[in-house]
């Protein structure tokens, strides 16, 4: 089995443009606000004792410095590189960009379209963006196979075990969640803690993301999740934590299992 322990921090922290609620998508490359800074600062205090194997962040502005500051408070790997990735960039607004979100809620009911599934000129459809994150996700459950492999070639499996550290299994939202449910979907993951993967996106991104995770690939949610939880925005910086197995590095049958979503008790 190789098991992925999959972080995302599913927003960004604040921006001007979140503040006045301007569309940014991805013509608009605004730095972090005060605000911003202030709450990755906070989320990473927050994973501070969480050892990461890879860090990827959307190439746009706002998540390259949330990715940056979380992993600057960061015990343990203060010094991984960030991998900047587009297929992780917020949905292309197009015409919609730098304009008002109540713009594109007129532009929606002017189509005779609800806002969240209309496509303003220039911009990306939901299957679009479906497709990207379908694509991303994909190159990490390879990612994850390939090191596991390469790890069993070099050292061979007894030593995977004793070189994973306790604190890669600390979480710090388990008194949020369920922990009968962290604890039996992470049965025996010392021994074969492959990635250890954190992502930096977006919020409209990461809601199709998520979508695709429950929809196509049959995600486990938390029992206490609401309906209207599960297709909100998530909050800047709001964490949620995914756990992916892989049995037998099967790539076309992933077992995903959402641990929390958009968790905010850092902030």
């Amino acid at each position: 089995i190789v098991r992925v322990f999959f972080f995302i921090i599913s927003f960004s922290g604040e921006t001007r443009y979140n503040k006045d609620k301007i569309l940014q998508g991805q013509g608009v490359d605004e730095p972090l606000s005060a605000t911003g800074f202030r709450q990755a600062d906070a989320a990473g205090l927050f994973l501070s004792n969480v050892k990461f194997t890879h860090v990827f962040s959307s190439d746009l502005l706002r998540a390259k410095q949330t990715a940056a500051t979380i992993l600057g408070k960061n015990k343990f790997c203060k010094d991984l590189e960030i991998k900047y990735d587009a297929r992780l960039r917020e949905r292309k607004y197009g015409v919609a960009e730098g304009r008002p979100l109540a713009d594109l809620k007129s532009m929606a009911k002017a189509a005779g379209e609800q806002c969240p599934s209309f496509t303003p000129s220039g911009g990306e459809t939901l299957d679009e963006v479906r497709e990207r994150a379908r694509d991303f996700f994909e190159f990490l459950c390879r990612l994850a196979v390939e090191l596991e492999q390469t790890e069993k070639d070099v050292h061979g499996a007894a030593s995977r075990s004793s070189g994973t550290s306790e604190e890669q299994l600390v979480f710090p939202w388990t008194n949020h969640c369920s922990e009968a449910e962290l604890s039996s979907n992470n049965g025996g993951a010392s021994n074969t803690l492959d990635a250890n993967i954190l992502v930096v996106s977006h919020g409209a991104y990461m809601r199709n993301w998520i979508g695709y995770f429950v929809s196509d690939l049959n995600c486990t949610l938390p029992t206490n999740l609401t309906k209207s939880q599960l297709s909100s925005v998530s909050p800047n910086t709001g964490v949620s934590h995914f756990i992916v197995k892989l049995e037998n590095g099967n790539l076309l049958k992933p077992e995903i299992t959402c641990v929390c979503l958009n968790q905010d008790s850092h902030l």
